[in-house]
Order: structure tokens, then sequence, then C-alpha cells
């Protein structure tokens, strides 16, 4: 079983930053893609930022010069460094990973419970 654990949501003023954390434990080979997903209400879930084990990211235009995603492989651990935040911003992120479990052949998904970021304004 792999386990994920989000935290640093909670609520922020407009223009505040945040820095969420992910990490992932369990019985793991190793872990490719890492990324954060958001899902506001009445709306679908979106990808925020992602970055590869080899380090190349990638964001959503909405978020770009403002957020920085980043990993620390030998902790499993992907952050999300958000800086002038939005009340658009305001979502559940959710922590997404490519997992190769040990022993196997084979990449699963994983997502976190998600961790609530309020902006307000």
């Amino acid at each position: 079983q792999v386990q994920l654990v989000e935290s640093g949501g909670g609520l922020v003023q407009a223009g505040g930053s945040l820095r969420l954390s992910c990490a992932v434990s369990g019985n793991i080979y190793s872990i490719n893609t890492m990324g954060w997903y958001r899902q506001a209400p009445g709306n679908q879930r979106e990808l925020v930022a992602s970055i590869t084990r080899g380090g190349s990211t990638n964001y959503a235009g909405s978020v770009k010069g403002r957020f920085t995603i980043s990993r620390d492989n030998a902790k499993n651990t992907v952050y999300l460094q958000m800086n002038s935040l939005k009340p658009e911003d305001t979502a559940v992120y959710y922590c997404n990973t490519e997992v190769q479990p040990s022993g196997a052949q084979y990449v699963l998904h994983y997502w976190g419970k998600g961790t609530l970021v309020t902006v307000s304004s």
C-alpha cells in the first residue's frame, strides 16, 4: 500500500503565500511524476503543476509565475509554493503521484485526500 499525506492548506488573504507538502510512503520502488491538482466547488479537477523525477516542471497558465513545484526525492515529498494568491485559487488541492510499487513491473497513480486552500479578498 502507498499513502499520501498532504499538509499546508489553510486560510490566507489575497496576496499572501502558502506552501503545500505531500509526503509519499509505503511499498515504493520508485516515484515518477508528482503533481498537484485542484478542484473548486462546481468545477472539474484541474492540473495545477507537475514535476518529473528529473525535475522538469509543467504549470497551468493561471498559476505560472506565482506557484513553484519542487520535490525532494530522498524524502519522497513534493511541495507547492504558492505566492501572490488570489481568491480564484480557492479550492481543495490534491497531490497525485505515479508510483512503481516494489517488485512490480507496472505503475499506479495515487491521490491524496486533499487539503483546502481558501483565499479571502
